[in-house]
Order: structure tokens, then C-alpha cells, then sequence
């Protein structure tokens, strides 16, 4: 392609300065954004083009048919040509599309449905696709990715783990070959040399943490050259200079985009050195030491996980550490400590939070309920919770370079995703990446039914009745998904499972690595599972034939999640694909949402729950204040990160400017 820009359909598109094509930093105004913001719930509908759309290649399969499967593979580039100077306009996609869809027959068996085709439409236009679990998000995807590797373009599919970038290229390998389009799939622990050639095939599947860091290593090894050595390097490719791993941020594909794009981009992503800890193993356990013997009226937890002391907390650290000696005799590192001992101690959960494996304390992801190894907590936090759980302790953490996904997200050239849930987060996702939200209807109408909640007031009463109603499910020869939202919960309802001899599998984040096995085997006759978050994510449960008979997958909810969408995932594995298929909820008052973000309204609620006959149009008022004003909540939080990002860009930059 002799201008990746053309891409973008003739979008005015500035290109950086660095080592390959991507976007040019962008820096929008706040006002900007936020007329972004107004401009998602104010756009219109497209409906009669995607109609004409579906028609046109609909209009075509009759002369594609006819050709052979060399003149088939032909076919492909003949009709990208016209997007090198045109982008990726309607009348060039309905013949490509129509290219694909009839090589798919033939390749896989996979025919893809319209509503496949608008969504590929939609990831060339720049969007995100809504797709109900179960639609075929994989398959609708090749048609954009064979699409845009055709003319040129790298392209980046990205996944929420390796396990799923690995399943998802080798499903559709079969098709890529067929055109003979490159795939290149990147793993955790790929040695450089091996990444950069992955990276340099025209398809590549990768995880969103693998693609950002690898992204960051790229500006690291780059950072002490200026752009004329680097190109100077590149073209006579010098022996010992470091080349870059990618090879441009032409076009992404994220699948579960709001997993990656919102949940996940709450953190910075950071690549930092392990340097010496001066503080020492025995400054934590004291501070740990004073933190226990402070009482409730001593310090104040706040939502963001912050600790406050209050006037009588810091009189009584004042008479607790006199006499200890080094930094315990500044009041400002007794304060910081202590703090940082309060939290660990008080809103850092083991099995929610965090897990031990092999002695080490490893983070959970707490939208997924996957561990992420890799990841830290910063400023001596994690050292403090390593000591709490009795670990060793490691060193402290120094940053070398970082980003966030929305600024990384933000660079490339053109980006479009596809999830189950995304229309609630279209204000942010418009405001922040520019993308719009597309929702594509069922192929088959929905047989979900949603049956009536359950409320309580204790964790034993909820238990019991979600150990019921898994029973008498599973007794009727249907498959039983139980979705929980933390480690610790799953362990409990497994443990209470097994003393009701009712045989189960729990999936968490300690066998995450056996997800996609334990889900694809959920919809077996009377098969119990227990699961975290993550069983909302990426596999399928096909339902045996004995269990469509019998109504199909029951899927209990134990416990809402801060936001709705999540719960949606979850509900959203019953009842695929016009499959039969129940879903309720059997939740506790006392359950986090309510507690954190209702606590008034649940007490208002409690004589409803009292009596026995819970408000069922009440409740569900009461669950969505709560998740609101969570998702409010958490919103602003990523808005805070997204400036701090950019501040400190800014005070990077100044530095830079200042050594000049």
C-alpha cells in the first residue's frame, strides 16, 4: 500500500515522527472530548446501508461460486486495489467480503451469516461491533482481517491471553493460507528475535499485555537515538543496533474490547528494573506491627482504596513509634508507612485481590478474575503485602517507561474491536479512542428467560439456595454455569458442593490455565460449574444434545458485579444462538455494590427482604443505582489516569528539553 492512510477511507490522518507508521500524539482539549461524549448518544442509525450492504455481496456469491480456488485467492486482491486510493468504501468491501465468505465455505465449512458481514464492516469502519455471546465474534472477524492484510496493512489481532491468540490463529489458519496471508502469533517469554519475525507476518495474534509491552521495549531501545540514526540503522541494518519488534500500528482488531479498552485502563502500563530495597524486610513488619494496633476510629478507608488517619490515628502513631529509631522518627515516612500498612492490611483481599503461588504474591485481575504475574502494585504496597502474607519480599520497582492503553490504543491508525457489551460504554469509548459503538442484531431471536432474583441478608442463606438451585437444575439433565465474583468465593461454594455431594469443577484464577477446556466442557448433562468473571470470556459452551432437550444452560449469578456489563457476559452464556436457556440471580445485601455504593437505599430495601416477599421491579431499581454510580465511580478514575499520563508526558518532555 503505498499510503497506509488510505486505510482511514481519506480521513486526515498525521503521522508520528518516530520509528514506524502510527498516529501523532493527539491532544484534545477537555471540551473536545467531551463533545465527543454528547456526539455518541446524539448519531444516527445506519440501517438502510447495512442493508444495502448485506444485498450487494448477497448480489455477487453467485459469480464468485463459480471460480476456482486459484482464481478465488486472486479474487481477493483484485478487490482491495481500488482501497489504496479509495479506503475501505462499501462497493470494495461488499466484493471482497463476498471473496471470503465463499473461501470460508470451502476452507472451514463456516459460512458467514449478515449479521457477520456487518460486523466486519464495522471493524474497516472504525468501530466497535456488539455481537451476543455466541455470534460468531471469531468468524466475523477474518473477514476484516483477511480484508486489510490484503492490501498491505499489518494487522493486529488482539486477545485477552496468549491461550486465546494462540486457539483463535490456528482456527483460522485454514483461511489465511488460503489467500496466502503471513500469521505470526507472539507467546509470553517469545525471545526478541523471534518476536520481531512473528511481528513482520501480515497477520499477527496477540494479547493485549504482550502487544503493549512490546510497543514500550520499542521506545526503550530507540530512546538514546535520534530519528536519523534510527533510519540509518534500518537501511543498512548495522550489526549490533537494535531493531525495532514491530513494524508499524497500521490496523487493530480487539476482540473484548471493553475488557482491554475500559476495564483494563484503570492501570499504566509499566516496564521497570528491580533496584535495591534500602527500607529493609524489618521496617514492613513494623509497620505492619503498629498498623494492627489501630483501631477503627484511628483511620478512614475511602472508595479509591485510599487510608486517611485521622487526628486521634496520628496522636496515637506518635506515642506508638516513639522510641524506634531511623525512619520512624520523621513523621512524614511514619505516616506513609503506616498507610500503606492499613491498606495492605484492610483493602487488600488474599483469593479476591490477590493469590499466593509459589510463594509469591501474584495480582487478580479483578474484571476478569485472571492472574496477571507480570503486574506490581507501586510505592512499596506490594512489598508491604508480600510481608502481610508472610512472602519474600521483593525489591523495589524503578520505571523505566510506561503508557496507558488509551494512549498506546490512541496511535494507531485505524482501531475497531467486537465484545457482547459495549453500547453502555459508548460516551467513553467515543470520548477517549474516537470510536463509535455499533450493535448488531441476533442471527437467531433470544430464548433467554430471565427467571426471578434472589435476595438475602446472610452469606449462609445465599449459599444454600444457590446449592438448591444448581441441584434441581442438574437434576433435570441440564448444564448449570455458577459465576461468582472473587477466588475465595468460588473455593466456598466448591467446598459446600462437595459436602452436598453434588459433583462440580470450579475454574479460578489458580487453574486459569485449563479455562477454555473446563468452559467448552460446562454444557454436559448435569454439569455443575463454579467459576470467576472469567467464564463470560472467549469460549463457548455448546450444549450437549440432551441439554438443549432439557431447556438448555441455567446460569446463576452470586453476586453483582460493580458494573453491568459483566453480568451481562455472564447471562449472555445461556441461550446462544436461539438455544433454550434460564438465567437468575441469587445474591446477599450485604454483597460490596450495595454496601460501597447504596448503602442507604439497601438499608430502605431490608423490610422486603424481612418479610420474605422481595419488590422484584425494586430491587432491580436498586441494583442498577448501585452499578451507576460504581460505573461513575470507576469512569472517573480513568479519566485520572488518562491525565496523569499525560502529565507526566508533559513533565518528560521538559526534562528532555532541559538536558538539550
Amino acid at each position: 500500500m503505498s499510503d497506509i492512510r488510505a486505510l482511514t477511507a481519506g480521513k486526515r490522518i498525521a503521522l508520528g515522527s518516530g520509528l514506524y507508521a502510527e498516529r501523532a500524539a493527539q491532544h484534545h482539549s477537555e471540551w473536545e472530548e467531551r463533545l465527543r461524549t454528547w456526539y455518541a448518544w446524539l448519531q444516527p442509525g445506519g440501517k438502510r446501508k447495512a442493508a444495502r450492504f448485506t444485498q450487494q455481496v448477497g448480489a455477487l456469491e453467485a459469480e464468485i461460486s463459480q471460480l476456482d480456488n486459484e482464481a478465488l485467492a486472486g479474487a481477493l486482491l483484485y478487490a482491495v486495489t481500488p482501497m489504496h486510493k479509495h479506503g475501505f468504501a462499501d462497493p470494495y468491501l461488499a466484493r471482497a467480503f463476498a471473496v471470503i465468505r465463499e473461501a470460508s465455505r470451502r476452507c472451514t465449512g463456516k459460512r458467514h451469516h449478515n449479521v457477520q458481514l456487518l460486523a466486519g464492516r464495522a471493524l474497516l469502519h472504525g468501530k466497535l461491533a456488539e455481537m451476543a455471546t455466541g455470534e460468531g465474534k471469531t468468524l466475523a472477524g477474518t473477514l476484516a482481517i483477511c480484508t486489510a492484510a490484503a492490501t498491505g496493512a499489518s494487522v493486529h489481532v488482539v486477545t485477552v491471553n496468549d491461550y486465546l491468540a494462540e486457539r483463535d490463529a490456528e482456527h483460522n489458519k485454514a483461511l489465511f493460507d488460503f489467500f496466502r496471508l503471513s500469521l505470526g502469533i507472539i507467546e509470553q517469554d517469545m525471545p526478541p528475535q523471534q518476536r520481531t519475525e512473528q511481528y513482520a507476518q501480515q497477520i499477527v495474534y496477540v494479547s493485549n499485555k504482550e502487544l503493549t509491552f512490546d510497543y514500550l521495549k520499542d521506545r526503550i531501545a530507540i530512546g538514546h537515538l535520534n530519528a536519523t540514526q534510527v533510519k540509518l540503522n534500518r537501511l543498512f541494518n548495522e550489526a549490533g543496533t537494535q531493531s525495532s519488534i514491530l513494524r508499524g500500528l497500521h490496523l487493530a482488531i480487539i476482540d473484548e474490547a471493553d475488557s482491554v479498552l475500559i476495564d483494563e485502563a484503570r492501570t499504566p502500563l509499566i516496564i521497570s528494573e528491580t533496584i535495591p530495597d534500602d527500607l529493609g524486610e524489618a521496617l514492613y513488619h513494623q509497620a505492619l506491627a503498629l498498623a494492627n494496633g489501630m483501631h477503627a476510629e484511628h483511620y478512614t478507608l475511602g472508595k479509591n482504596r485510599d487510608v486517611w488517619l485521622t487526628p486521634a490515628g496520628h496522636t496515637h502513631l506518635r506515642a506508638a513509634a516513639e522510641g524506634l529509631a531511623g525512619l520512624w522518627q520523621k513523621p512524614a515516612w511514619q505516616q506513609e508507612l503506616v498507610q500503606k500498612a492499613l491498606s495492605a492490611l484492610h483493602l487488600f483481599k488474599r483469593d479476591q485481590h490477590y493469590i499466593i503461588a509459589d510463594n509469591k504474591v501474584q495480582i487478580v485481575d479483578e474484571s476478569t478474575g485472571r492472574v496477571m504475574p507480570d503486574r506490581t502494585w507501586e510505592r512499596g504496597l506490594h512489598q508491604m503485602i508480600e510481608a502481610k502474607e508472610g512472602c519474600e519480599i521483593t525489591g523495589q520497582r524503578r520505571t523505566l517507561s510506561q503508557i496507558t492503553y488509551q494512549r498506546f490504543f490512541g496511535r494507531y491508525l485505524l482501531l475497531g474491536g467486537m465484545t457482547g457489551t459495549a453500547k453502555e460504554i459508548e460516551p467513553e469509548v467515543k470520548r477517549t479512542y474516537n470510536l463509535s459503538v455499533e450493535r448488531i442484531a441476533t442471527h437467531k431471536p433470544s430464548k433467554r428467560q430471565r427467571l426471578a432474583d434472589h435476595v438475602f441478608l446472610t452469606d449462609d442463606e445465599r449459599w444454600q439456595k444457590v446449592i438448591e438451585r444448581a441441584s434441581h437444575f442438574a437434576g433435570m439433565g441440564r448444564a448449570v454455569l455458577i459465576g461468582t465474583r472473587s477466588v475465595e468465593a468460588s473455593e466456598r461454594l466448591g467446598q459446600l458442593l462437595t459436602e452436598a455431594e453434588l459433583p462440580h469443577t470450579v475454574l479460578n484464577a489458580r487453574n486459569d490455565a485449563d479455562e477454555a477446556e473446563l468452559v467448552a466442557e460446562a454444557g454436559q448433562p448435569g454439569r455443575i460449574t463454579v467459576a470467576t468473571n472469567m467464564a463470560g470470556r472467549g469460549t463457548d459452551i455448546k450444549l450437549a444434545p440432551e441439554v438443549h432437550a432439557a431447556g438448555g444452560l441455567h446460569v446463576i449469578l452470586t453476586e453483582f458485579h460493580d458494573t453491568a456489563r459483566v453480568d451481562r457476559q455472564l447471562f449472555g452464556r445461556a441461550a446462544r444462538q436461539g438455544d433454550p436457556g434460564t438465567v437468575e440471580a441469587v445474591v446477599c445485601l450485604h454483597d460490596e455494590v450495595f454496601t460501597r455504593f447504596a448503602p442507604t437505599l439497601a438499608q430502605l430495601y431490608l423490610p422486603w427482604v424481612r418479610s420474605g416477599r422481595p419488590h422484584g421491579r425494586l430491587f432491580r431499581w436498586l441494583v442498577r443505582h448501585a452499578q451507576q454510580r460504581s460505573e461513575r465511580h470507576h469512569r472517573r478514575q480513568r479519566l485520572q489516569t488518562l491525565k496523569q499520563d499525560r502529565q507526566w508526558l508533559m513533565s518528560l518532555g521538559f526534562v528532555a528539553a532541559h538536558r538539550k
